[in-house]
């Protein structure tokens, strides 16, 4: 019986990979015989998790890309294609997250760079992936949103709003494709244990617990439990599962 979670000869584009997310499930897609491509505008963290995964015996490369800028989008797919020759799955990752205050007292310079990447930047990127898996009959496209794209997140306005238009645009987007063969969903984790986030928790040591107890699981998250999400939703496993905002969060939206 065919393994439904076995990767073996696709070819999967991974944005925002050399960060905590995207480079555990740049990694996962290798481990499952994928030929992943990684990109991130961080060419040595980007760079390490290629080098990580061929130290593991699997196929990768990096392609440097900017998500905000159409150009950098469109060669990047090229890249792709030109490469292996398809593009079978997509992960859009590349996020920021750098809101801490309330709505009246934020800053427009922020909003423009949250919604030119965590919006643009996923918009411009199944502009180009799309064409691309319309070639080969299809394939499967994840965009990472949030649990603030599905419920309101006090002092992350601009970042709530962010997500749950990433959230509308894949449900479009689903709607649009499905009979062209192309499923898109996607994955909204709860808090999860990144390095960004070790660092947030070592300068106050004392909200951790207040962060562990919004999730009735009693712990957070880890990169590894949101790729093998990502990786779900990309497989055949997933093969009518389409339009899906996927939690990843202990729990977090439940209560």
């Amino acid at each position: 019986m065919t393994n439904p979670l076995d990767f073996q000869d696709k070819v999967v584009l991974v944005t925002g990979g050399g960060g905590g997310i995207g480079g555990a499930s740049a990694h996962a897609f290798a481990a499952r015989g994928a030929r992943v491509v990684v990109s991130d505008v961080a060419v040595e963290a980007g760079e390490r998790i290629v080098a990580g995964i061929a130290a593991a015996g699997g196929e990768a490369r990096f392609v440097r890309a900017d998500v905000t800028q159409a150009a950098d989008n469109e060669a990047l797919v090229a890249a792709t294609l030109a490469a292996y020759g398809r593009l079978d799955c997509a992960f859009n990752n590349a996020g920021i997250e750098e809101e801490h205050q309330r709505l009246a007292d934020s800053d427009e310079a922020l909003f423009d760079r949250m919604m030119a990447i965590n919006v643009k930047g996923v918009w411009l990127g199944m502009k180009h992936q799309i064409p691309a898996m319309l070639r080969t009959g299809g394939g499967a496209i994840v965009n990472t949103a949030s649990v603030a794209g599905l419920v309101g997140a006090p002092k992350h306005a601009i970042y709530a709003a962010s997500k749950h238009a990433v959230i509308g645009m894949s449900r479009s987007a689903a709607a649009e494709y499905g009979k062209k063969g192309i499923r898109v969903n996607t994955v909204c984790p709860g808090v999860i244990r990144t390095a960004m986030l070790e660092r947030a928790i070592a300068r106050n040591p004392s909200g951790e617990a207040a962060i562990v107890g919004l999730h009735p699981i009693g712990r957070l998250g880890t990169v590894e439990e949101v790729a093998a999400v990502v990786l779900w939703l990309c497989s055949d496993a997933a093969s009518f599962v389409t339009g899906h905002a996927h939690t990843v969060d202990g729990g977090m939206t439940a209560v």
